[in-house]
């Protein structure tokens, strides 16, 4: 009586405004290692640090694919 049940939401990761490292090598294949290398440029255009928590951008981070050759 009065227990409030917490349920967590799904979202999916094509829906999520920001991902972490786990989330964004499985969206885009990317090594966690080399999104981590990635992330530590200070001109990273898709990072975002919450706290000691990396968070990746998504939008960002797809656009940053869509015009990189190389990475």
């Amino acid at each position: 009586m009065g227990e409030k049940t917490k349920e967590k939401q799904e979202v999916r990761i094509s829906e999520k405004l920001l991902l972490s490292i786990n989330e964004a090598n499985a969206l885009s294949g990317i090594g966690q290692n080399k999104l981590r290398e990635l992330t530590l440029d200070p001109r990273c255009p898709f990072v975002l640090f919450v706290g000691r928590k990396r968070l990746i951008k998504r939008k960002a981070f797809e656009a940053f694919i869509d015009k990189e050759l190389e990475i």
